[in-house]
């Protein structure tokens, strides 16, 4: 069963609903351990101070802030202490706002959002009344000791928080002189087969179940052959002449998948 990671309420005007916050996602990538290479040990990281020459533990560590090289500003436990953020267990909303008008750049991790007993009413209330206006709430909640900018919406039949970065954690385009120098060079002819192979490649609907992690597959198998003693054997991909210019570029793409497209229709006739 599903351990919630937090609890609390969400509060707009008078109304109050108890709610638990459950991860939304979870990452399957493949983790691994570091050994040694002599005798396949674990290796193991410890706090070890250059100047005193020894093992720090947790008690005699403090944080500082860099102020320019070997210069730190330093904060003890109970400098924390006195700015520690007042932990409310509340999702306070702020405002609604329409869903299109929040850019897919400021979304971070996602929870979803379940009534505590007693709340259900409540909660499918204001999941409905979301899912008819289209909107989506805007709020604050205070989670381990940091104040979070929050969108709710709804959700299939449930509700969804995503934490949002805020405006100065977004980096602009601006900051790269790479995308700053750019220098629009229009092409009708290139525009034109540029868009004839995102035609190619569109689709009406987006599946994300038509998508594979193809190297945690592939990994998998590795260990799983390794494990065996058995020889895992890798296709090599098929080697791509690089096409001298764009237009060159442009137009064997557009061949390729037309001709792809052409097999698939064949394959799926007989």
């Amino acid at each position: 069963m599903a351990r919630a990671i937090w609890t609390g309420s969400i509060s707009f005007g008078l109304v109050n609903i108890p709610i638990r916050l459950y991860p939304a996602t979870e990452d399957h990538e493949i983790s691994f351990r570091t050994l040694h290479d002599k005798c396949n040990t674990p290796l193991e990281y410890k706090r070890y101070c250059p100047v005193c020459k020894t093992e720090v533990s947790w008690e005699n560590v403090d944080k500082g802030f860099q102020v320019t090289k070997g210069k730190f500003v330093v904060l003890k436990k109970a400098d924390f202490e006195r700015i520690k953020l007042k932990t409310t267990k509340t999702i306070d909303i702020l405002q609604f706002v329409n869903a299109a008008r929040i850019d897919p750049i400021f979304y971070n991790k996602h929870y979803f959002i379940a009534p505590e007993k007693g709340a259900e009413q409540a909660y499918s209330l204001f999941k409905e009344a979301l899912e008819l206006s289209g909107m989506m709430a805007l709020g604050k909640v205070v989670m381990r000791n940091r104040e979070h900018l929050v969108a709710l919406r709804w959700y299939g039949k449930g509700l969804l928080m995503s934490i949002l970065y805020y405006k100065d954690e977004v980096k602009s385009p601006e900051d790269f002189e790479e995308i700053k120098q750019l220098v629009a060079v229009r092409s009708d002819a290139q525009l034109k087969l540029a868009r004839l192979l995102i035609d190619q490649l569109a689709k009406e609907d987006f599946e994300i179940s038509d998508f594979k992690d193809e190297y945690r597959r592939a990994l998998q198998q590795l260990v799983s052959a390794k494990l065996k003693g058995e020889e895992f054997l890798v296709e090599k991909p098929p080697t791509v002449e690089a096409a001298r210019d764009l237009m060159s570029a442009l137009k064997a793409s557009v061949e390729q998948f037309k001709k792809k497209k052409k097999k698939k229709i064949e394959v799926e006739a007989r």
